[in-house]
C-alpha cells in the first residue's frame, strides 16, 4: 500500500478538459434517499452510496451533500449515463457520529454500493475510510477535510485539507490586510478544528500576524462561550479566526453581539450554513468572511445553471457542501469514463482503475477551474473567499 502524503499546494496550472453540465433533481427528506433509478439495456447500473447527517447539529451539511449529488447523478442519467450505463443512487444518515457512519456504510454495502461519494463530516470519514480501504472501494469525500481521511490510497477529496484551510485562511488575511492581532477560538476536541488551527497558528507569523489569542472548547462545553470571547476581546483582537462549525459560530456572533464584541469574524468551510441556523438573526452575520471554494452569486454559466437547478428542486440557495458533493460526481463519471469501466467490474477493480485515473482527469467544476488531483488523493484548485452582504454570501475578489 502507498503511503499518502500531505499536500500544502492550492493551486493548479494545468488546462481544463471536462466541464460539467447542470440540469434538475428531486428532493426528499427521508434518512436514507435512492434516486437515478433507471436500467440500462441489460438491467445494470453503478450503484453510488453517500453518507451524511441529515438529522442532529451538522444536518444542514449532510442534506446539502445528497442535494448536490442528486442533481448531478440525475443530471448524468438524463445525458445517457456513464459508459452508457446509467447510475443508481442511495444515501444514508449517519446523525454526524463514526459508529453510525460504519453502521450505514455496511447497509449500502449489503445494497450493492460500489463507489463511495462520502462521507461528509471528518471524524466520521476516518472511521469509514478504515473500511472502504479493507474492501478496496473507491472513496471520494467531498468534505471531509481532516488528513486522515485521505490518508488510505483509494480514497479522494474535492475540499481542502485542513492544513491547507489553515494556510490558506493565514495567506488571505495577511495579503489583504484584514487585521494584525487575531484571535482565535477552536474545538480542541475535534480533529477538523483542531488541524485548521494549528497549522493557521504555524502559518500566521509568516503571513504578519500575531495570534494574541488562542481560547478553545470542547464538544462537552460549546454551548457558553463567554470566557473565550472575553479573552479575545481583552487581548485586543482586531479579528476572530473561528476554524468551527456553523452551530457553535452561531452563538459565539450572539454572545459576542451581546457583550458588545464586534470585532472582524473570519471562517472556514465549516461555517457554510450559518445562514440556515433555526432562529439565528442572519444579521449578526453580517460582514462576516469565510474561506470556501464556492459562492452562490457568482456569475459563471455553470454557477447560474446549478444554484438555478438546486433551487427549483429543493426551495433553497445551495451551499459549498453542496458544490463539493455535485464536483464529485463529476469526477466520478469523468474516472469511470477514462478507464472505460462497467458496472459488472469488481468492486476491487473498479476501484483499483480508478486511482490511476483520477490522476489523468482534470475537471471545471463548480469549487474551482482546472482541478486535478495527486496521488495523495488530494485536490489542487485556487481558494476563494466570501462574505456575508445583506444575508447572502458575496464573492471576494
Amino acid at each position: 500500500m502507498k503511503k499518502r502524503f500531505l499536500s500544502v499546494g492550492l493551486a493548479a496550472v494545468m488546462a481544463a478538459s471536462l466541464t460539467a453540465c447542470s440540469g434538475s433533481g428531486s428532493a426528499d427528506g427521508a434518512k436514507s434517499q435512492s434516486a437515478g433509478e433507471e436500467k440500462s439495456a441489460d438491467g445494470t447500473v453503478f450503484k453510488i452510496g453517500g453518507i451524511g447527517p441529515l438529522t442532529g447539529g451538522a444536518a444542514v451539511y449532510g442534506a446539502a451533500v445528497q442535494h448536490g449529488t442528486e442533481l448531478a447523478v440525475n443530471e448524468i442519467n438524463a445525458a445517457g449515463g456513464v459508459n452508457g450505463y446509467p447510475i443508481e443512487f442511495q444515501f444514508q444518515d449517519d446523525e454526524h457520529d463514526a459508529e453510525k457512519s460504519i453502521n450505514a456504510y455496511n447497509t449500502l454495502k449489503d445494497w450493492g454500493m460500489q463507489i463511495l461519494v462520502g462521507t461528509t463530516t471528518s471524524a466520521p470519514c476516518v472511521a469509514v475510510a478504515d473500511k472502504t480501504a479493507a474492501d478496496n472501494m473507491f472513496q471520494i469525500t467531498p468534505s471531509g477535510s481532516a488528513v486522515e481521511c485521505a490518508a488510505n490510497p483509494n480514497v479522494f477529496r474535492v475540499c481542502y485539507s485542513d492544513p491547507d484551510q489553515g494556510a490558506a485562511s493565514a495567506a488571505y488575511i495577511g495579503e489583504h490586510k484584514l487585521a494584525t492581532k487575531i484571535a482565535v477560538i477552536y474545538d480542541s476536541s475535534d480533529v477538523y478544528s483542531s488541524g485548521i488551527y494549528e497549522k493557521f497558528a504555524q502559518e500566521a507569523p509568516g503571513q504578519g500576524l500575531e495570534v494574541v489569542a488562542a481560547e478553545a472548547f470542547t464538544a462537552d462545553s460549546n454551548k457558553d462561550f463567554s470566557t473565550q470571547l472575553q479573552k479575545a476581546k481583552d487581548s485586543g483582537a482586531e479579528l476572530v479566526f473561528l476554524p468551527i462549525y456553523y452551530t457553535e459560530a452561531s452563538l459565539i456572533l450572539q454572545q459576542a453581539n451581546t457583550m458588545g464584541f464586534a470585532p472582524q469574524f473570519f471562517g472556514v468551510d465549516g461555517m457554510d450554513g450559518i445562514l440556515q441556523v433555526e432562529g439565528f438573526d442572519t444579521s449578526l452575520a453580517e460582514g462576516l468572511m469565510l474561506l470556501t471554494p464556492f459562492a452562490a452569486d457568482a456569475t459563471d454559466d455553470l454557477t447560474v445553471k446549478f444554484v438555478k437547478s438546486y433551487e427549483e428542486a429543493y426551495g433553497e440557495t445551495p451551499i459549498q457542501f453542496a458544490a463539493d458533493a455535485y464536483d464529485a460526481v463529476y469526477a466520478v463519471k469523468a474516472a469511470l469514463e477514462d478507464a472505460k469501466a462497467t458496472p459488472d467490474m469488481s468492486v476491487s477493480d473498479l476501484c483499483d482503475a480508478m486511482k490511476v485515473s483520477m490522476l489523468n482527469i482534470k475537471l471545471d467544476g463548480l469549487t474551482g477551474e482546472s482541478m486535478t488531483w495527486t496521488e495523495d488523493g488530494e485536490p489542487h484548485k485556487a481558494p476563494k473567499a466570501v462574505e456575508i452582504v445583506n444575508g447572502a454570501y458575496s464573492a471576494m475578489e
